[in-house]
């Protein structure tokens, strides 16, 4: 039987949160009346661990309004607190790809010159790994920094085409998008965050809302789905006035 209910699909950072921040007590509470009307999701390109911190820390309270919760692209994935998947990169890829992968980017990043370096430039997650030209282990201002250079400098875009050119598709089968404001995924052809759409049955219309929409960024291909009505946003205030207008017209 096909649901009344919609269902409405987050991303989360710059969606629903400020970049690696925690969601705010006006963004949970929209949250909130939207599940009265409809059932709620994230996806998101972070590990479980991270998608929780930001949904809510220690109380989870965001998180816990929602009936899928999708980490790493929905390579893990849980339905009503239930873990109902899980994919290994390693085991997709094998364990020559996967270091043949890492050494490139670490000989690529010993040589690339920007203006801070931290650290955890690689972090190999259950399903993709993650790549950071800064460091993940950078402060918030120093992230800012980076952000600015690289709007500039087109640190991450340029990787990226590198990436394309040693690993190409046809040989590999690896994605690369740019996810965020500091780092590049890189995952499996299929692996992106449609993967999580694979999970979510008998609804007849999928809302999405996302910030990184454009060619080769980590929500285009969700947000292009043919199952999926995206929204393209700017950050957690729009989302919300953009939440407003769709309540009233689901309210009618």
């Amino acid at each position: 039987m096909e649901r009344k209910r919609p269902f409405i699909l987050f991303d989360v950072d710059g969606t629903l949160t400020a970049p690696r921040q925690v969601i705010s007590s006006d963004m949970s509470s929209m949250l909130e009346r939207v599940s009265r009307i409809a059932d709620i999701g994230v996806v998101s390109g972070s590990d479980i661990r991270k998608l929780r911190e930001q949904m809510g820390g220690a109380t989870e309270k965001a998180l816990s309004l929602c009936k899928y919760v999708f980490a790493e692209n929905g390579l893990v994935a849980f339905k009503n607190d239930v873990q109902i998947g899980s994919q290994s990169i390693q085991k997709e890829l094998g364990e020559e790809t996967v270091k043949r992968f890492i050494n490139f980017s670490l000989n690529y990043l010993s040589k690339l010159d920007i203006p801070i370096k931290r650290g955890t430039f690689i972090e190999f997650r259950n399903g993709m790994i993650n790549v950071s030209p800064i460091g993940r282990s950078c402060s918030q201002s120093e992230r800012e920094e980076f952000v600015r250079f690289d709007k500039e400098h087109r640190i991450r875009e340029i990787f990226v085409e590198d990436m394309q050119r040693e690993f190409p598709v046809d040989e590999y089968n690896l994605k690369f998008a740019i996810g965020g404001q500091i780092s590049i995924d890189v995952f499996p052809v299929g692996w992106d965050k449609t993967f999580s759409l694979s999970f979510i049955e008998d609804y007849s219309r999928i809302y999405f809302f996302g910030d990184r929409t454009l060619p080769g960024q980590n929500d285009y291909e969700i947000y292009n789905s043919d199952r999926t009505i995206g929204y393209s946003v700017t950050g957690p205030d729009d989302t919300s006035q953009l939440l407003e207008e769709i309540l009233n017209q689901l309210n009618k």
